[in-house]
């Protein structure tokens, strides 16, 4: 998994949270006992469902010791569990959660032909599994960062291959839960980011999509010229508008499987 820093993950605060407070408002059950979000990060997303079910007990549950570090301090009566989203759903017992929650984190997870089934066998009878993942990767903005890690200047510096995101096509989606789920709900959304010109994708992605890269890479002088070139590669795609902010536009998909 890539390193994370929260601070930087919520320099986009609103932009992150905006998705899970979409998809928590289409969920259709009875206030569920309890909630897990898997891969809660600093805790956005857990505090949406929890707002909206305050009486449920509402558990994240994260990779990042940085992340849970910031979800602690600032949601310090909540429970919050480091651990793997695969190991969680392998261990956990069948029908044990009424709402089984992720917000823009399956898509550092592995294989989901076999993720997918075993976190919905967790949900509870009349409760839901319910996610959302980015489906940008031909997106310019995130297809690049793979094509000028894979250019001459920069493919020696990338001989390990960096984390990838694992994302499928809604019928790849619909076709593990359809025969399992009682009702399958899934929908595209795609949002337009007002940024602060084409240096502001490159702050976007610093926070997401381009920490393997910069993992890889030796110091931080390697890293920034890595981002320049990144920016330089983005810039002629992304025209500013009349006030200087450039749009970049950003598709997400949404699924809610309802046992």
């Amino acid at each position: 998994m890539p390193s994370w820093d929260s601070q930087q993950y919520l320099r986009f605060a609103q932009e992150r949270t905006q998705p899970s407070i979409d998809l928590t408002a289409r969920i259709a059950i009875d206030p569920p006992a309890r909630i897990v979000d898997l891969g809660c990060g600093p805790g956005n997303s857990t505090a949406v469902v929890a707002q909206r079910w305050p009486s449920s007990a509402v558990t994240g549950v994260d990779t990042s010791a940085a992340m849970l570090a910031t979800a602690r301090k600032d949601f310090p009566t909540r429970e919050w569990i480091q651990h793997d989203i695969t190991a969680w759903a392998a261990a956990t017992p069948p029908g044990s959660w009424p709402l089984v929650f992720s917000n823009a984190a399956f898509q550092w997870v592995p294989d989901h032909s076999t993720l997918l089934p075993r976190l919905f066998d967790a949900v509870a009878p009349g409760g839901a599994l319910a996610f959302q993942v980015p489906h940008t990767l031909e997106m310019p903005h995130h297809r690049l960062i793979h094509e000028v890690a894979n250019s001459a200047t920069w493919r020696s510096r990338f001989l390990q291959p960096p984390v990838s995101w694992h994302v499928e096509s809604a019928g790849f989606y619909y076709d593990a839960l359809a025969s399992r789920a009682a009702r399958l709900d899934l929908w595209f959304t795609d949002y337009i980011h007002v940024l602060d010109g084409p240096a502001g994708i490159v702050e976007w992605y610093r926070g997401t999509g381009l920490r393997p890269y910069l993992d890889l890479l030796p110091d931080a002088a390697a890293r920034e010229t890595y981002l320049r070139d990144y920016l330089t590669a983005l810039t002629p795609l992304y025209p500013r508008q009349a006030d200087g902010r450039v749009l970049m536009p950003f598709r997400r998909l949404f699924v809610i499987a309802y046992r």
